[in-house]
């Protein structure tokens, strides 16, 4: 037997019913707030990423599924989003649209890590992006959003941090503190700190195997030039004045090499020690980085798999309708096509409706429509079909009535209001 491979999932049946709350819930919020969506390529060019990224990065030195392709050059399956987005950006004009642009996209990326629990190989993430604004305002937006879509799925129990990582006038500072900090202390750092010292030296401060020692490390506040200063401050202003509750964690990174200034992340706690459900921030130089005019931006992205583990976590039941409302059981040759013409009657009302296709006798179709989550089967034997009529049946109380054929379809649709 051929299995799937490692580090991915097939989703299907009452699974589903989580992926499109949450989908279900992006949409209407990026509808309230005006964003549009985009779509892009599953995989890029492998150089977008380096440059994008950053070649210091986890990402691009263990975790990305690149190949060359048939034509010699090198591609790679997408890790996350928003190289590919400001990529779109720059190729497409999107500068000429005026400012800012406000986009949202959702889908599948790829990452070569060990597999656990909300974090695959294949995982999904929802994006959100704004372009073109360099006012705190646009970061309020966004974690604004963020809050208010947690809200929407009922996640309350979560909490937003926040940091300013600076920008490149004054992060040249602030790495050179932390060398000095860290210089007598490479011997005991674990391996990837020991790497990261000279590629990446801010990376150090999220490692979750030296946190002791980057605790005492100097804290980037100290070192942040006055715009980032001011940008950071009125940033807090702004969260204060509507009364979103916030943290400032000034070991807050992030691990992706174009942050600038703000980086945020919300975390649940009912996750345990891989708790964030959601982070982004601003890249104001990425744009220009892979080729563009200079563009400041801000944005987030959100692990699906991660927030369903969160919603089950907290008990959470997706709210979506039992599908389908309707089964209809033809008994007999003469009843098959009209079963469909049943089918058409009901669906131009906007019902959901199961036509049992198999070759079986009664008690088993009802059984099979109870399975799928149907509430009414409508029984078409030899004799409805004789006298122009059908059997309904309330699966839940099996009460079951005799009702005219052209009637049947304003039958159910009342019957189905008051179950």
């Amino acid at each position: 037997m051929i299995r799937r491979i490692k580090g991915t999932q097939d989703i299907y049946f009452e699974e589903m019913k989580y992926w499109h709350y949450v989908e279900s819930a992006v949409r209407k919020v990026t509808k309230l707030y005006a964003f549009e969506e985009i779509r892009t390529p599953i995989f890029e060019a492998t150089e977008l990423f380096k440059r994008s990224v950053g070649e210091s990065t986890d990402v691009v030195q263990k975790e990305m599924y690149t190949f060359e392709d048939k034509g010699g050059r090198s591609i790679t399956l997408r890790p996350e989003g928003t190289a590919s987005v400001a990529r779109a950006f720059v190729e497409n004009g999107f500068i000429n649209l005026g400012a800012p642009i406000k986009l949202y996209y959702m889908g599948p990326m790829f990452r070569y890590e060990r597999p656990q629990a909300g974090r695959l190989r294949q995982f999904h993430q929802i994006g959100i992006e704004t372009l073109g604004s360099q006012h705190p305002m646009a970061d309020y937006e966004i974690i604004e959003f963020a809050v208010t879509f947690l809200k929407r799925l009922k996640i309350d129990d979560v909490k937003l941090y926040i940091n300013s990582v600076g920008c490149e006038k004054c992060r040249p500072t602030y790495r050179q503190a932390l060398k000095d900090y860290y210089a007598d202390k490479i011997d005991g750092l674990c391996g990837d700190c020991k790497r990261r010292y000279d590629l990446n030296i801010m990376r150090l401060l999220d490692c979750k195997v030296d946190g002791d020692i980057a605790a005492k490390a100097p804290t980037i506040h100290s070192y942040l030039c006055d715009e980032c200063s001011a940008h950071f401050n009125e940033l807090q202003e702004l969260l204060k004045a509507n009364d979103i509750d916030y943290e400032i964690d000034q070991r807050l990174v992030r691990g992706l090499d174009y942050y600038t200034k703000t980086a945020f992340e919300i975390r649940a706690d009912s996750l345990g020690s891989q708790n964030q459900i959601l982070g982004g921030g601003r890249y104001d130089g990425l744009v220009e980085y892979i080729g563009g005019k200079f563009v400041p931006a801000v944005g987030f992205a959100a692990g699906i798999e991660r927030i369903i583990m969160v919603l089950k976590s907290l008990g959470i039941t997706p709210e979506t309708e039992d599908i389908p409302s309707v089964a209809i059981l033809p008994m007999g040759k003469e009843s098959f096509a009209l079963a469909f013409e049943y089918a058409r009657r009901f669906r131009r009302r906007g019902l959901s409706v199961f036509v049992d296709v198999m070759d079986r006798n009664l008690r088993n179709r009802l059984k099979h429509a109870a399975r799928i989550g149907a509430k009414i089967a409508v029984i078409l034997g030899e004799e409805e079909v004789e006298k122009n009529m059908v059997t309904i049946k309330v699966l839940d109380t099996g009460s079951q009535f005799k009702v005219d054929g052209d009637f049947a379809a304003r039958f159910v649709q009342e019957k189905l209001k008051e179950i």
